[in-house]
């Protein structure tokens, strides 16, 4: 896969990438990440990308120019039919379903914005989606970019040292993940759940999905609600219920 990042602070993404599974990645030919500096498309001595905001108020805008031209340099090196997508906090809230799909595209451009945003007119011309990764405000779009980028690289064949470990996580099917345990099997007088040592394969699947029911509906009940729960997963949900006593 081919992603683009249109940012001020390219070393800030290559830096991070450089690190962990993705570098791995991004290594073995998995993922391509390349950085386009609007700052390298000013014209002017200062390399200015920034202006007063009309209306006055605090702060700083991000001028169409430069974020043009250096969008338009990253979709010249992209795929045809590559997306651009900007990072910012009144977008789509990014989820693992939007990782899957943004999959399917050729390649992605992703615009990261500072100070107070980006000109509007930028974004209504040159922009096809725009993403937000939570409800809350950071300095920039450069951690949400990596952010996305960390999502989809774990999806990718040959990320991950083991391909079933993407399909076990959290969200992969709706749900929150199940708890681990490793060795020692008990520590400070807390045992790992019998079940898990047993050796029964059907029992701690079963217990796995019991768990993750059980989790998903005590943090995030919201996705049960989305959920078109099977008989098993009402039975183990009810289980689970049960061991805490609450309804």
């Amino acid at each position: 896969m081919r992603i683009a990042v249109v940012t001020l602070f390219p070393e800030m993404i290559r830096e991070a990438l450089a690190h962990g599974v993705v570098g791995r990645a991004i290594q073995g030919g998995v993922l391509k990440v390349e950085c386009f500096d609007p700052r390298a498309y000013t014209s002017d001595v200062h390399r200015s990308v920034d202006d007063r905001p009309f209306g006055g108020g605090p702060g700083m805008v991000l001028k169409v120019e430069p974020l043009r031209a250096a969008l338009r340099a990253a979709m010249n090196v992209m795929p045809g039919g590559s997306r651009r997508v900007y990072m910012g906090a009144a977008g789509r809230q990014f989820d693992q379903g939007v990782a899957r799909a943004a999959l399917e595209w050729p390649g992605l451009v992703l615009l990261a914005g500072r100070y107070e945003g980006v000109d509007q007119r930028l974004l209504d011309a040159e922009i096809d989606s725009e993403w937000s990764i939570g409800d809350y405000v950071v300095s920039g779009g450069e951690l949400p970019a990596l952010v996305v980028i960390d999502a989809l690289a774990r999806l990718l064949p040959g990320t991950l040292g083991c391909a079933e470990s993407a399909g076990q996580e959290s969200f992969s099917d709706g749900l929150l993940d199940w708890p681990h345990y490793t060795r020692p099997a008990e520590l400070g007088g807390v045992a790992v759940p019998t079940v898990l040592t047993g050796g029964d394969h059907a029992a701690i699947s079963r217990w796995r999905l019991r768990e993750a029911l059980g989790r998903t509906w005590l943090r995030r009940p919201d996705l049960l609600e989305r959920r078109d729960m099977s008989e098993l997963e009402r039975v183990l949900l009810e289980e689970f219920k049960a061991t805490t006593g609450k309804a």
